[in-house]
């Protein structure tokens, strides 16, 4: 077994916590306060386009979070399976943050930005819809895969 390198696991368990806390802010705390700004402020009123507009400019910007993160992901899981540590619950749910990780920030930003630049017609599509839906759906699995790939490698690590 290969001599571990503590920053290189402190940077990697960092990077999946600071982009779970990411995933989970945008989410909970960003996305509702856009889409209901209305409430807050005074004499300029958004409409629901704009407010998305806003939050496809936040998404748009976080997917370079994500790419990192995935980047992060791969490198280091292929690291820890080479140097022998290998973990069903690890490999799951790597694979499960890479694949949703990468479809969030080079599939769905990238379609929802494009009906967006088609216009406010195109956002009330069943289409739009549904990419909208998928793209929330894939958020909470991302959510999900990062907390337990954090978990698991923070288990695994105290047992070196």
């Amino acid at each position: 077994m290969l001599k571990r390198n503590i920053y290189f696991d402190f940077g990697y368990l960092i990077t999946l916590a600071a982009t779970f806390g990411a995933v989970m802010t945008l989410g909970a705390i960003v996305a509702p306060v856009i889409f209901t700004s209305d409430a807050y402020t005074v004499g300029m009123m958004l409409d629901h386009y704009n407010m998305g507009i806003i939050m496809s400019e936040i998404f748009r910007r976080f997917s370079y979070v994500v790419y990192f993160c995935v980047a992060y992901i791969a490198v280091y899981e292929a690291v820890m399976y080479k140097s022998g540590e290998r973990d069903r619950i690890v490999l799951l749910s790597a694979f499960v943050a890479l694949f949703t990780g990468l479809l969030f920030s080079a599939v769905y930003v990238p379609r929802i930005l494009a009906m967006q630049a088609a216009g406010a017609e195109a956002t009330r599509s069943d289409t739009f819809a549904h990419l909208h839906f998928a793209s929330e759906l894939n958020f909470k699995i991302l959510a999900a895969a990062l907390l337990i790939l954090f978990i698991r490698r923070l288990m695994l690590l105290r047992r070196v």
